[in-house]
This record gives structure tokens, C-alpha cells and sequence, in this order.
């Protein structure tokens, strides 16, 4: 029997743009909360403190979640700069968002973890440029409670509107130019520490 292909990346990584102080992550919101958020780098008195705020620092699985801003509701594209301090905290403290046999002692460990965690854990398939699932798999991280708080009033460093760049690489994916969308997609790395940061929040090792 022939050895599986290995997979070019492992199935869990953070993959995010970041610099020595900050990473960005992605949301997608209506105009009415998107558009002064980018105007102002803060979010506005719209946007609810007490719901879950998913953050999401894959640009491609932004657009596959909010179909290239064309979704109600998820017409403009937020890139969103935090502090990495913060996003790790917010790793250190969080729960998977199910329940998960190779992480959990039994359902009941893992329901009193959700409940004490302001932070919830996702891995969902990666996406390409025509937003199909790839093997491995991208972070979704939830906020709540304190962590939504400590990311709108500590964290936030700034926020773009990046809706133009999402256009226009629709625009060439849809026009069969990959090559010129490739180019406008952000470089995203392998997050630094992540096997320290995410041990407890995948069944199998992680890169980084």
C-alpha cells in the first residue's frame, strides 16, 4: 500500500498577517456598523458587546463566510489590527466550540469548560480562491464576555475597509485572472508559538 499524500500544511495552523506587535484578523458587518467603525477605529454604539463576535484571521475564509461582501448584513469587509498579546490571551483561554473526545475527558468536562471560557475555538476547512474546502484548516475565534470587551477597548489597534481589495479580487477570480488575485491576497504566516498557545484546543499536534 502506497504512502497518503502529505498534506502541504498540518490540518490545524493559524495561518495569519502579523507583525512583532499586532495581528489582523477579518469581519464582515452592514454599513451601518462597518462603515463608522473604519471611519473612526472603533467599533460604533450599534455594534452589540453582549452577542459572540467571531473573528477570523483568514482572509479567504472571510469571503467564503460572507460571499465576497455580497451576503445581507455582511457587506463590508473589516480588517481588523490587534494586539498579540491579546489574541494570545484570548487562545490561552478558550474552549473548543464542541465537544471533542480526543481533547475532552467526556462532555460533561467539556460543557463546564464552555461555560467558564470567554473564548470559543473552531477549525474549518481552509478556502481557495473559488472558496471550495481544502484539506487542512483555518481558525475561527469566538469572543465573549470579557474577551469582547478587552477586544473592542484594549486590543483594537485599528480597523480598514478593505471591501474595495474584496471587489476587486472577485472581479479577477471571476474573470479567470488568478494569477492577478493571488497577488492581492494578504501574506499569511504561520502563527509564532502556536503548538503552545492551541495544545488543548486540537485532538492531533500543530505546526508553529
Amino acid at each position: 500500500m502506497s504512502e497518503a499524500t502529505p498534506l502541504p500544511f498540518p490540518r490545524h495552523e493559524i495561518r495569519a498577517r502579523y507583525t512583532d506587535s499586532t495581528v489582523t484578523v477579518y469581519q464582515a458587518y452592514a454599513p451601518e456598523i462597518g462603515l463608522p467603525a473604519a471611519r473612526d477605529g472603533r467599533f460604533p454604539a450599534g455594534w452589540k458587546r453582549d452577542r459572540m463576535t467571531w473573528v477570523k484571521p483568514s482572509f479567504l475564509w472571510m469571503m467564503y463566510r460572507c460571499g465576497w461582501a455580497t451576503k445581507p448584513g455582511q457587506e463590508v469587509v473589516l480588517a481588523v489590527e490587534i494586539d498579540r498579546g491579546g489574541f494570545e490571551w484570548a487562545l490561552r483561554n478558550a474552549c473548543l466550540s464542541s465537544y471533542e473526545s480526543g481533547v475532552h475527558a467526556d462532555h460533561a468536562a467539556w460543557k463546564r469548560e464552555l461555560r467558564r471560557a470567554p473564548a470559543r475555538v473552531q477549525w474549518d476547512p481552509e478556502r481557495d480562491l473559488w472558496l471550495r474546502p481544502l484539506p487542512h484548516r483555518s481558525l475561527q475565534l469566538g469572543l465573549s464576555g470579557e474577551a469582547v470587551r478587552r477586544y473592542a477597548d484594549e486590543w483594537l489597534v485599528s480597523i480598514s475597509d478593505v471591501t474595495p481589495r474584496v471587489r476587486e479580487v472577485r472581479e479577477l477570480v471571476a474573470g479567470g485572472d488568478v494569477e492577478a488575485a493571488a497577488t492581492l491576497l494578504p501574506a499569511e504566516l504561520p502563527y509564532p508559538g502556536q503548538g503552545n498557545l492551541v495544545h488543548n484546543l486540537v485532538a492531533a499536534p500543530v505546526g508553529g
